[in-house]
């Protein structure tokens, strides 16, 4: 019996020596390379870029090789265009509406390389693109399709899952006043009637140039088909008004639209710091416009005339750790 016994405790000490292994010195996980670019409900993802006339600005796109263990070898990643994701992902939002289709930047437009070199003991790469958009028209929706390749000669493995491997890039740029406003009193008149008038939560604006956006005139958005046609320029001047506004000037390119300027279009810019974030800096900026427009595509031959007036409010929070003025800005 004690002979049994003791059999018995040695098998259970020699279980208890195998299962005491080092196991977080082994691999958990299957280290795949991924972009860092998680896409939004339309299946893109933003990728903000300082408006510069001339100059190139540089975005920096993660590549990230997962895992539970530090990367042990200096691997070489692949990367190139995606168009049939792209071409996917158009059918899957827009069906055969192809007016309304996300487009691919020119290759004029950007420079990218075609491969990153992650080193050992890293788990992290940048891919470096550098784009050009003094002349890009915000009015398309543009976009960077990429996707990391694979090959069995490849020192790495992409990741299957589509959101990882593949990134479709919105091309967004920005200057000191792009980006969305409130509208909820920002209201616009159909002629005749007073007393319903339209509105919308958000309205986005685009960038021109490092003082100008536009935005789309009454209720119009970059999803309407005649959007080119009821662009509205704002130019920020720095001609004071009084204590607190500045002088907006107010115009488009298309003299079908009719455009009215009524009153002095003005803005105003606040800044304060976040009560319980001291490194958290709000900037506030209000426009205030008023202005008539006539649609004329929505009925041909039978012109509406609409007049809008009230303001547009948006807040801008920058983290001034940072830096970078650039990075700053929390989308």
């Amino acid at each position: 019996m004690k002979n049994i016994y003791n059999l018995f405790l040695i098998m259970i000490l020699t279980m208890c020596c195998i299962s005491c292994n080092n196991e977080w010195e082994t691999e958990q996980y299957t280290q795949l390379a991924s972009f860092k670019a998680e896409p939004n409900a339309n299946g893109v993802t933003y990728a903000y870029l300082r408006y510069h006339p001339q100059g190139k600005v540089k975005f920096n796109l993660p590549i990230i090789l997962s895992g539970s263990t530090m990367n042990t070898k200096n691997r070489t990643i692949h990367v190139s265009l995606d168009p049939d994701t792209l071409a996917a992902l158009n059918l899957d939002q827009y069906g055969h509406r192809k007016e309304l289709y996300f487009e691919q930047l020119d290759s004029k437009y950007y420079s990218m390389p075609e491969t990153v070199e992650l080193p050992a003991g890293e788990s992290t790469a940048l891919l470096p693109i550098e784009f050009t958009l003094g002349d890009l028209d915000q009015s398309d929706k543009w976009v960077l399709p990429l996707q990391i390749l694979d090959d069995p000669s490849y020192d790495y493995q992409a990741n299957p899952h589509k959101h990882y491997r593949r990134a479709i890039l919105r091309i967004t740029p920005f200057n000191d006043y792009s980006g969305i406003y409130s509208g909820t009193l920002y209201k616009i008149y159909l002629e005749g009637d007073r007393t319903s008038p339209l509105t919308l939560n958000e309205h986005k604006t685009f960038v021109v140039d490092e003082k100008t956006i536009f935005i789309y005139a009454g209720i119009r958005d970059i999803d309407y088909l005649d959007r080119k046609l009821y662009k509205i320029f704002i130019e920020f001047t720095d001609e004071k008004l009084d204590i607190q506004n500045k002088k907006l000037n107010i115009y488009t390119d298309n003299p079908q639209i009719n455009l009215k300027v009524t009153g002095q279009p003005t803005y105003t810019v606040n800044e304060e710091m976040d009560a319980k974030l001291p490194y958290l800096k709000h900037v506030y900026i209000t426009l205030n416009l008023a202005y008539q427009f006539e649609d004329y595509t929505t009925i041909p031959g039978h012109p509406m005339k609409y007049t809008v007036e009230g303001s547009l409010s948006m807040q801008r929070d920058l983290n001034t750790l940072i830096p970078d003025e650039d990075q700053q800005i929390q989308w």
